[in-house]
């Protein structure tokens, strides 16, 4: 048997899967984000740690001494600043904290943002890694000090099991010193950014196994010992191998806490309004878009405006609003955006309110914004050459017919779905099973795993209506993106 262990923004999630993809048993702990300035968003590691011991323990009680195999996705852009006994040094910014924002200008201007654009293939933008280690430089000068390494989410939960560090080469993008063509750290791009080498680890592939369960780890999650962890990756890289996306032009549809899509490509293809990482299978590219509006709107609408409410009768309001809702258009920058546009300034906008407006127009406007968000990448990514002809959904938000439906309509693009609640942990676990031995090689894995569950096909109908609300979605940035930047409503 394998495990896939997932390290996502509000929680981490383990599961026990058999060769065939088959979940034995599966297990989830919350954790908090900290957002303790605008623009701040942290976490500890060590309650990812705790999360995910607990998480083990409970699903491989029974059956511990038949795995084969441990693999980690985790959530991107992390900076963990750990000294040489792998203590956490500082909370961890996440992808959502921007806090570096005056940094990235800077050094996009001393540089030229061209220039680390034509090595590393992104964007330095603030939510990335590396402006997290250079703002730990200026302003956290005693953590930068202490450092002996820095590590990703998924690096660091392998640390906890084998004692070993690590880097995966899926994750590496999330340092501009990193070429993305010739796959190692860029040493004139080190030098010039200003910041320590020994920090990093030189990048391995995700399959490769890093380390293995050492004792004092085994006694913590209820593991056995000696069980080989492979180095992992991004959580959406795993959830793209977790769906099957393998192949030029396959493509992931994500509805995490975060949105987005991934898209495969056999050769390097970047665009600086969207994000491009290797994949966690070998000689393959994502291309990405990365929306901050995934399932976190529908959380936040159920956390802090209807509370007494199920996701399912959130759902259920939803559906009761017309396509389109009358005109009601969401803009889902709930944490400033990424991709495509890169504003760390951007707010959350409801356009079209009036008295006609119900808790099901707000609702569902709301999961409407999120598709927008999608379509809005899509259409960057194939502009820059990219082609998605149909998508495969993962994530929490894959198991609402009615928001895929919306997704498909907004889009006009098929959606089919996988197992999509475990499509990350799986792909995670694939890793793992390639490493092992159980799998003779990625296409194998994908063969005996993935199946799909059903298709979404865009209602032609709804596209006038959904064209429009994209027209007015896309205009209402462009008019208040000047307003959004002078800070208005920012605390």
């Amino acid at each position: 048997m394998l495990i896939g262990i997932d390290i996502g923004t509000s929680s981490c999630k383990a599961a026990l899967f058999t060769p065939d993809g088959k979940v034995i048993s599966q297990a989830s702990a919350d954790y908090a984000v900290s957002y303790p300035k605008a623009g701040w968003a942290e976490q500890d590691p060590e309650d990812w740690w705790a999360s995910i011991c607990a998480a083990l323990k409970s699903v491989t009680a029974e059956e511990k001494h038949k795995i084969e195999g441990i693999g980690i996705a985790g959530q991107s852009w992390s900076a963990i600043a750990i000294d040489r006994n792998g203590k956490c040094l500082c909370p961890t910014p996440i992808w959502m904290d921007t806090r570096a924002a005056d940094i990235c200008a800077e050094f996009n201007e001393r540089i030229g943002a061209d220039k680390i654009f034509e090595i590393c293939g992104n964007p330095l933008q603030a939510a990335y890694t590396l402006p997290k280690i250079l703002w730990y430089q200026r302003n956290l000068p005693e953590v930068y000090a202490k450092a002996d390494k820095i590590l990703q989410s998924n690096a660091y939960i392998a640390y906890k099991l084998t004692g070993e560090v690590s880097q995966d080469i899926c994750q590496a993008y999330g340092l501009q010193v990193f070429n993305m063509r010739s796959g190692k750290w860029d040493d004139a791009l080190i030098s010039e950014m200003g910041i320590r080498r020994d920090l990093l680890c030189e990048p391995v592939s995700c399959s490769q196994i890093v380390g293995y369960v050492t004792k004092e780890a085994a006694e913590m999650c209820g593991l056995s010992e000696g069980i080989p962890v492979v180095a992992g990756g991004l959580d959406a890289a795993c959830g793209a191998l977790g769906v099957g996306v393998l192949r030029e032009g396959e493509t992931q549809e994500q509805g995490g806490q975060a949105g987005g899509m991934s898209i495969c490509a056999e050769k390097y293809l970047a665009d600086p309004r969207l994000i491009l990482s290797y994949h966690v299978v070998p000689d393959r590219w994502l291309i990405q878009g990365g929306s901050v509006g995934g399932g976190g709107v529908l959380r936040w609408m159920k956390d802090e405006i209807w509370p007494n409410l199920s996701y399912q009768e959130l759902g259920e309001q939803a559906s009761v609003a017309p396509a389109g809702s009358d005109g009601l258009v969401f803009l889902p920058y709930m944490a400033g955006e990424r991709s495509p546009i890169w504003d760390v300034k951007a707010k959350g906008v409801y356009y079209g309110l009036d008295y006609g407006k119900t808790s099901a127009h707000i609702i569902r406007a709301g999961l409407e914004g999120a598709a927008f968000a999608l379509r809005h990448n899509l259409e960057v990514a194939e502009k820059a050459g990219a082609k998605a002809e149909r998508l495969r959904a993962m994530g929490g938000a894959a198991n609402s017919l009615l928001w895929t439906q919306i997704k498909s309509d907004v889009c006009g693009k098929i959606i089919d779905v996988p197992s999509s609640d475990t499509a990350t942990t799986l792909g995670a676990a694939m890793l793992a099973g390639v490493a092992s031995g159980v799998y003779a090689d990625f296409l194998e894995a994908v063969n005996k795993t993935v199946k799909i569950e059903r298709s979404h096909k865009p209602n032609t109908e709804l596209k006038s209506i959904y064209d429009r609300n994209y027209e007015t979605y896309r205009e209402i940035y462009e008019n208040l993106k000047t307003l959004m930047q002078k800070g208005a409503g920012a605390i």
